[in-house]
C-alpha cells in the first residue's frame, strides 16, 4: 500500500501496530498520510467543504477506535470504505437524494467552484476554458450517477484505485466493479453526447 507520500508497506504496517497498542502518535502519522485523499474523496461525496472536514474528522475517529478490526490488506481501502460509508450516512442525515449540489457556498452565499479535482493541461485560455467546462458538465453528470455507478467511477477514474482495491472499498466482487465502472462509462458517454459537450476526456477511455 503507497500512500499520499509514498510510505512503503513495512513503514505503514508497524505504524499501525503501533497504532493498535494505542499509540496515538502512530496513528496520527496515518492521519497525514492519508488525510488529503480521504477529504477528497468525502468532498467529491457530500460536495461541501465544511461537511467534508467533519466527514473526514469523524472518518479518522472511528478508524482510531476499531483500528483492531482492520485484518490486513489494503489500509487505504479500508480507510476509503470508512469515509465512504460515513459519507452516505451523511448525506442519509441530509435527506439528499439524486441532486447533489456542483458548488459549495461561502459564508456571503457567494458560489465557491468545487471544480479542482483536475489540473488544467491546456495551455491557452481558450482551451482551459473548454476544458473547465467539460469538467463542470462531467461532474454534473457523475453526481447524477445512481450511487452504486458514482462509487465505482470515483473509486477508479478519479482516484486511480485498481479493481481489486476499489472491490474492497465497495465490499463487492472485482467482476461488479468492472461491470458497474463499464455502465457507468457508457451512461457517462451517452449524456455527454446529449448534451454536446467534447469527448476528448481521459476519464472516457477504455481501461
Amino acid at each position: 500500500t503507497a500512500g499520499r507520500t509514498g510510505m512503503n508497506q513495512v513503514e505503514e504496517l508497524h505504524l499501525i501496530q503501533r497504532a493498535c497498542q494505542g499509540d496515538l502518535e502512530a496513528f496520527n502519522q496515518l492521519i497525514l498520510e492519508y488525510q488529503t485523499l480521504v477529504f477528497n474523496h468525502a468532498l467529491w461525496m457530500v460536495h461541501d467543504q465544511e461537511t467534508a472536514e467533519d466527514v473526514t474528522q469523524e472518518t479518522f475517529l472511528s478508524a482510531y477506535q476499531n483500528i483492531n478490526q482492520y485484518r490486513g490488506g489494503s489500509f487505504r481501502a479500508w480507510l476509503l470504505r470508512i469515509v465512504t460509508n460515513a459519507s452516505l450516512d451523511e448525506l442519509r442525515r441530509q435527506k439528499r437524494r439524486q441532486t447533489i449540489p456542483l458548488f459549495s457556498y461561502n459564508h456571503d452565499g457567494d458560489e465557491i467552484e468545487t471544480d479542482d479535482w483536475l489540473v488544467d493541461s491546456g495551455p491557452s485560455v481558450e482551451e482551459q476554458s473548454m476544458q473547465r467546462d467539460l469538467r463542470v458538465s462531467l461532474q454534473r453528470h457523475i453526481c447524477a450517477l445512481p450511487e452504486e455507478y458514482r462509487n465505482a467511477v470515483l473509486l477508479v477514474d478519479v482516484f486511480e484505485m485498481e479493481y481489486a482495491e476499489a472491490a474492497e472499498v465497495m465490499g463487492v466482487p472485482i467482476g461488479t466493479v468492472k461491470s458497474r465502472l463499464a455502465r457507468a462509462r457508457l451512461l457517462l458517454r451517452r449524456r455527454l453526447e446529449n448534451g454536446r459537450d467534447s469527448l476528448a476526456y481521459p476519464l472516457l477511455e477504455s481501461a
